[in-house]
């Protein structure tokens, strides 16, 4: 059973490298509506560290006009090509330091959970979640985003919303200090 809450607003990103999503959704009792969802475009930045920054900048300002008090990422799957799973895993860790630097939550999600969470299938397309989402956040057809990933970050913030007062969250970092603890292997030292 979700617990009612008074008012909280959940960031949901979806990592990307050459598009990135978002998406907000805003509980209030025990009802999720959908805020806001878009994406960050990286495709005119030749240069990974000018994406870098770019994501740092805008998650920075997406937070700062939605004042998220929880964040849910999507995290990265492992593919075979090591070099894409370095750059995204690059993108994820500036959009969780920006979180963190707000001193906001972060709780990672695995794709296969979001997409069980949403559509009770964890093989379901990118279009099945978003049309459920069109239906449980009850938003026009014509606000459907022409990018699959900002659907991809709603769902995961109502991936998040559908596991509050339930003990299932599989990570969460409160801070730096949080991650390092529970990440030694990712860390240099």
């Amino acid at each position: 059973m979700i617990q009612p809450v008074k008012e909280k607003i959940i960031l949901g990103i979806d990592p990307g490298t050459t598009i990135m999503g978002y998406g907000v959704v805003r509980v209030v009792g025990t009802k999720a509506g959908m805020v806001a969802m878009g994406v960050i475009d990286l495709r005119k930045f030749a240069n990974h560290y000018l994406k870098l920054r770019h994501i740092h900048e805008r998650v920075l300002s997406i937070i700062e006009s939605y004042l998220p008090d929880e964040v849910a990422i999507e995290a990265p799957f492992f593919g075979k090509n090591v070099q894409s799973m370095l750059k995204l895993g690059r993108a994820q860790g500036v959009a969780m330091a920006v979180a963190l630097s707000r001193d906001i939550p972060i709780t990672e999600y695995a794709p296969l959970k979001i997409k069980m969470a949403i559509t009770g299938n964890g093989q379901a397309s990118k279009e099945q979640v978003a049309d459920m989402l069109q239906r449980l956040l009850h938003f026009d057809k014509r606000e459907m985003p022409t990018f699959m990933d900002a659907t991809d970050a709603l769902a995961a913030a109502y991936c998040h919303y559908l596991q509050m007062g339930r003990p299932v969250a599989e990570k969460i970092y409160h801070d730096w200090k949080d991650f390092v603890a529970r990440n030694p292997n990712k860390v240099n030292k």
